[in-house]
């Protein structure tokens, strides 16, 4: 192995960055930097992709096994839940064991278990390989970071995060769209199998490309009792946010587990102090760069996952656009992305991430104040306003804080921030979706019986008033069988209008949040330790 420029205790190289042709031994196209991005986009490609694109494919999957809407639930919270736990611990396998490894073997049981989803007959499975999807999607996450952080020069990183962090914004937007036309047009296994080529391309271009890099005082040891304490903690923590809304916020069951994460995360912290080689080396954090990165991304995934949750039932339920149509409707989030990733890269270069990461989340704050202002009649065009400055906003974002949190980290804890930045925005949006959803039910059960008492309509029992708020939480009229036209009519009205006043009220709470975090950005700046990057030695 190449011996690497010597870190020191800050991260921090002796000599001069090395550049790219350093970096590479000249045996053709392994460990390009450029040919490394787009080997690494198509594995990330599958887990972004398969974060909404199953969403389309659930009431399929109900229908054909009989499943439950718990079940149903629990296709995508398995998913999510394992990768949200599982983060952490496998940028440190990473950095243990090296991300080249690392990726190949999660894009391998990715693939796979994508695979056994498509055969499997009974939903049990399909939740059971759920989580192994999400286990191995963790492995695959840091990883790329990982070798982004190493192969590339300081002076192309943020490009190269930027092009990364458009692959998966353009795969999270995607996704409902292509689930619409396979499931319309094939069936909903299609939405699991497309995985498996994506998954045999991934593993030959990194078997052909992908160079390992590994820093000379990389960890040599595990911290089991960390690992079990952290996963502990963030288990009680997602499954606290998950079960909320059907627990609600006041039963002593969500408190419980948000107190047994509490007191892990705590446990956790103490034990970092004692051991030899933490998982999680608490001097990370004395960075504030680094702190204000995560917190920077857990409020920008508050405000856009918990915002844009409620977007589409909005387009579907009020508007009765069908899932390709809605997946249509935001292509201006979608394009604005694509567009403006690389482009946030090539500014954070320039200027430094502070001023682009201000301006992306005071951007992101009006575009949801904007979408506080949607109605029934609103067309095409003003939501195509709000969804594209929505993306301007949010591509800055997902590119700086994500430079932010990976270069003010050292190279050899490169895997642990990764997970970091993946942890925090999967904590962001589960926390996003769990408040705003208790702020819109909040709304509508405020609101629901007095619009239906000044429609004239016939009073609701306590059983059927649960039922109607339950339903009109996610814009569905609660109609019932046989109803009358004139009746039915009024009760859609009363429907769409106690929606759109409970999501105009979470927007406004998003919007506050992603203003809060204007805040946050502006006490970030430039990695200190991305100099690291492409002089690190080869296997």
């Amino acid at each position: 192995m190449t011996s690497q420029t010597t870190l020191d205790k800050a991260g921090q190289g002796d000599g001069p960055p090395a550049g790219p042709s350093e970096a590479t031994p000249g045996k053709g196209l392994r460990g390009h930097p450029w040919f490394t991005l787009f080997t690494v986009a198509v594995g990330v490609m599958m887990v972004a992709l398969d974060g909404t694109i199953v969403a389309i494919a659930n009431p399929a999957i109900a229908s054909d096994l009989g499943a439950t809407l718990a079940d149903v639930q629990w296709i995508t919270n398995a998913y999510f839940l394992a990768l949200a736990v599982s983060l952490i611990t496998a940028g440190k396998l990473g950095d243990r064991f090296g991300h080249r490894q690392t990726f190949l073997i999660g894009v391998v049981g990715f693939a796979a278990a994508s695979g056994a989803i498509g055969l499997s007959d009974s939903i049990t499975l399909v939740i059971v390989f759920r989580v192994l999807q999400g286990l191995f999607g963790a492995l695959l996450m840091p990883a790329a970071l990982g070798l982004l952080r190493a192969t590339f020069p300081a002076e192309k990183l943020n490009m190269a995060i930027g092009i990364w962090g458009m692959v998966i914004g353009a795969s999270t937007a995607g996704g409902p769209i292509l689930g619409g036309v396979l499931v319309e047009h094939v069936n909903w296994q299609s939405v699991f199998f497309i995985n498996v080529p994506v998954g045999v391309l991934a593993v030959a271009l990194g078997a052909w490309i992908l160079l390992d890099h590994r820093a000379e005082n990389a960890p040599r040891s595990f911290d089991i009792p960390g690992i079990v304490l952290l996963s502990g903690a963030m288990f009680c923590l997602v499954w606290a946010l998950i079960k909320a809304p059907e627990w609600g916020w006041g039963d002593g069951r969500t408190w419980a587990f948000i107190g047994a994460s509490v007191a892990g995360f705590l446990v956790f912290a103490f034990w970092e102090t004692k051991v030899k080689e933490p998982l999680i080396p608490l001097a990370l954090f004395r960075s504030v760069p680094l702190s204000a990165g995560v917190v920077l991304m857990v409020l920008m995934a508050i405000a856009f996952m918990g915002g844009l949750f409620f977007v589409t039932f909005y387009l579907q339920n009020v508007h009765g656009l069908s899932p390709v149509d809605a997946g249509l409707h935001l292509l201006p989030l979608t394009g604005m992305m694509i567009v403006g990733s690389p482009l946030a890269g090539v500014m954070i270069t320039k200027v430094g991430p502070r001023i682009p990461l201000a301006g992306g989340m005071a951007c992101t704050a009006l575009a949801m104040y904007g979408i506080s202002t949607l109605e029934k009649s609103t067309g095409s065009l003003a939501m195509s306003v709000w969804f594209a400055l929505l993306g301007l906003g949010l591509a800055p974002v997902m590119v700086g804080a994500t430079e932010v949190i990976v270069g003010n980290a050292p190279l050899e804890l490169s895997g642990v921030a990764g997970g970091l930045q993946q942890s925090a925005m999967q904590v962001g949006g589960s926390l996003g979706t769990a408040v705003l959803g208790a702020v819109m039910a909040s709304k509508v059960d405020g609101d629901l019986p007095g619009n239906w008492a000044k429609a004239g309509l016939p009073p609701l029992t306590p059983e059927q008033a649960g039922q109607a708020s339950e339903a009109v939480q996610v814009g569905v009229p609660p109609v019932a069988k046989g109803t009358p036209e004139a009746i039915a009519a009024k009760i859609t009205d009363v429907a769409h209008d106690t929606f759109i006043s409970g999501m105009s009220l979470a927007s406004l709470v998003a919007a506050g949040v992603a203003a809060a975090a204007v805040l946050v950005a502006l006490l970030t700046k430039r990695g200190e330790n991305a100099e690291a990057g492409a002089g690190v030695g080869h296997i």
